[in-house]
């Protein structure tokens, strides 16, 4: 498997630590910050390919605040939303502001695996459609 860099955001650290290490045991380059406001300030100096995004956060920004920023700094990374609280309302903003999709909490990693790599095969084949159309302007 192609190593790939995903960004976990979570306020609940032992969530956080367990995904963060299961994600680097099958060599997936995995960073776990607290808060959308510690994740936008690391990702505006890192490129991260997935983002999985808890939506409900204490503090200023809630996820779709934060998703919406993510889109803006680096538009081509995927943003999985998470949720324990499910809202047909909120998971609909969040893919109408460019999620890639949803989980509920509690998620089975497996589920949670194939979701970070169908997002990272999603923005592969995005960034193949771009450097193809690019090329062939250029020729």
């Amino acid at each position: 498997m192609e190593t790939f860099r995903v960004l976990i955001v979570d306020d609940e650290t032992d969530f956080l630590e367990t995904i963060v290490n299961r994600l680097l045991k099958r060599n997936i380059d995995a960073t776990g910050v607290p808060s959308g406001e510690k994740a936008l300030s690391l990702m505006k100096e890192n490129n991260f390919d997935v983002v999985l995004l808890d939506i409900k956060m204490p503090g200023g920004m809630d996820g779709i605040e934060i998703l919406r920023e993510i889109k803006k700094i680096q538009p081509s990374t995927e943003v999985i939303l998470l949720t324990g609280h499910a809202s047909i309302e909120t998971s609909m903003e969040g893919m109408k502001s460019g999620a890639f999709d949803y989980l509920l909490k509690p998620v089975k990693f497996a589920e949670l695996l194939e979701k970070l790599l169908a997002a990272f095969d999603k923005k592969n084949a995005h960034l193949e459609k771009l450097i193809a159309a690019f090329e062939k302007n250029i020729t």
